[in-house]
């Protein structure tokens, strides 16, 4: 009987061309320590993880669906896992934009609730609003909670926007078709404006 061969996925150099432009022999078939495997393009939905055994016995986690994540809000020192929305932006491919794929880098909008619960219960007032709750605090806890807000100083206007809507972009920092999870950073300052250009000029380009 004749042995099927299927051709595997492989990362050497020799199918390069030279940085001249020259192709390069064949001069061996393929190892495998060169392999590669198929891309894991994990989607927005129902967490689904598989593991792979790699290379010295490792594991890596392939998440192809996922919804939820840990991500960071950097200028309060705070975590939440909370759930992803909906993929706004990619640097590298619009189509994984289309498709909604998770990779580490894009842009995506998560459900802004837990941070602002936390904002509630740490501050007292809901984005610069008086909250009902804050007839009923002690005079110690009214005063801390004044000190807080007085360090950290108010909260950027186009974040506050974003919180009104429910609503926060988040750039995915981690790999989730390598580590089986979704985790990030809200996006704010410099960089928030940096992305809210670039989406709205993709927005004025498809109008067109």
């Amino acid at each position: 009987r004749t042995r099927k061969s299927a051709m595997g996925i492989t990362r050497n150099s020799y199918k390069k061309r030279r940085a001249t432009g020259g192709k390069q022999p064949q001069y061996r078939k393929k190892r495998k320590y060169e392999l590669g495997r198929a891309s894991a393009n994990t989607k927005l939905g129902t967490k689904r993880v598989r593991t792979v055994r790699v290379r010295g016995g490792h594991t890596k986690y392939r998440a192809l669906r996922l919804e939820h994540g840990n991500f960071s809000w950097g200028s309060e020192s705070v975590s939440r896992r909370t759930r992803v929305l909906d993929v706004v932006y990619n640097a590298s491919n619009n189509e994984l934009v289309r498709t909604k794929t998770l990779v580490m880098g894009a842009v995506c909008q998560v459900d802004a609730t837990p941070f602002r619960q936390w904002y509630v219960q740490h501050y007292g007032g809901e984005l610069g609003k008086k909250t009902e709750d804050d007839a009923k605090v002690g005079k110690g806890v009214a005063k801390k909670r004044e000190a807080r807000l007085t360090k950290s100083g108010p909260v950027d206007a186009s974040l506050g926007d974003q919180f009104r809507t429910g609503r926060l972009f988040a750039k995915i920092a981690s790999r989730p078709g390598q580590h089986g999870r979704v985790d990030g950073y809200i996006l704010e300052g410099s960089e928030l404006a940096f992305y809210l250009k670039k989406m709205a000029k993709k927005k004025g380009k498809g109008k067109d």
